[in-house]
């Protein structure tokens, strides 16, 4: 059974979504001390973690940027305020996905379903687990990659986009076949979203000087460029 930190301090709501998700199996755990979020997250452990921005002592961004620093699990904000800096924020900080207020359950399951599921099969890959690109050491059980200039870990959802181009690597693939492979139902997901996600993964790998080696060709899709064509 999967583990759910559900990090709402709207008692009504969070009763509710965690009825409805225990009904889908899911076991779900909420906070006791809003000034604590960080020490009930490591006691959980949780597979997910969804989180609202508005919060008391400290806001969703905070515990967000906390529990990224520590840990790449799975981030899902569900939020009322709906100005797009808001989501773009959420994503710039780690988060997985973005729902706003009010939401229809399905989509909240969907959602949940479709991070979940990528999580399983990802950690039951038979496939290789490292990878080399431009130089560098991919690790995809540890979400690193690594080269002599040094180390970055990626989230979850940065590692897969990176493995889906690195697979194709030197062809395009398509934002419909990145949003298809990364959400299951392109439906419940926004082109800002993926390309939030992929800026975001660039950066980090301009950090280790590989970032320019993931190509934007506009109208068309992303490119992941292999240095030496003979790898």
């Amino acid at each position: 059974m999967f583990k759910i930190l559900l990090i709402e301090d709207d008692v009504t709501l969070f009763q509710e979504i965690k009825d409805r998700l225990t009904g889908w199996s899911y076991d779900v755990y909420g906070i006791t001390d809003f000034s604590q979020v960080f020490t009930e997250f490591t006691a959980v452990k949780p597979d997910l973690v969804i989180i609202d921005i508005q919060l008391p002592k400290f806001d969703g961004f905070h515990w967000c940027r906390m529990i990224r620093a520590h840990s790449t699990v799975p981030i899902l904000f569900l939020s009322s305020r709906d100005h797009p800096t808001d989501m773009v924020m959420s994503m710039q900080l780690g988060a997985d996905d973005f729902i706003q207020k009010p939401f229809h359950f399905d989509v909240l399951i969907v959602k949940i379903q479709a991070i979940l599921r990528r999580i399983h099969q990802y950690n039951t890959s038979e496939s290789i687990d490292l990878k080399t690109w431009c130089g560098a050491t991919v690790d995809y059980q540890k979400n690193t990659v690594t080269n002599e200039i040094g180390s970055i870990e990626l989230t979850k959802n940065e590692m897969f986009i990176l493995r889906v181009l690195i697979e194709h690597k030197n062809k395009i693939v398509s934002r419909e076949e990145l949003m298809k492979s990364l959400w299951d139902d392109e439906r419940f997901v926004s082109d800002n979203t993926l390309t939030v996600n992929v800026n975001r993964l660039r950066k980090k790998l301009d950090e280790i000087h590989i970032g320019h080696f993931i190509e934007t060709k506009v109208g068309q899709g992303y490119i992941a460029v292999e240095e030496d064509h003979s790898l």
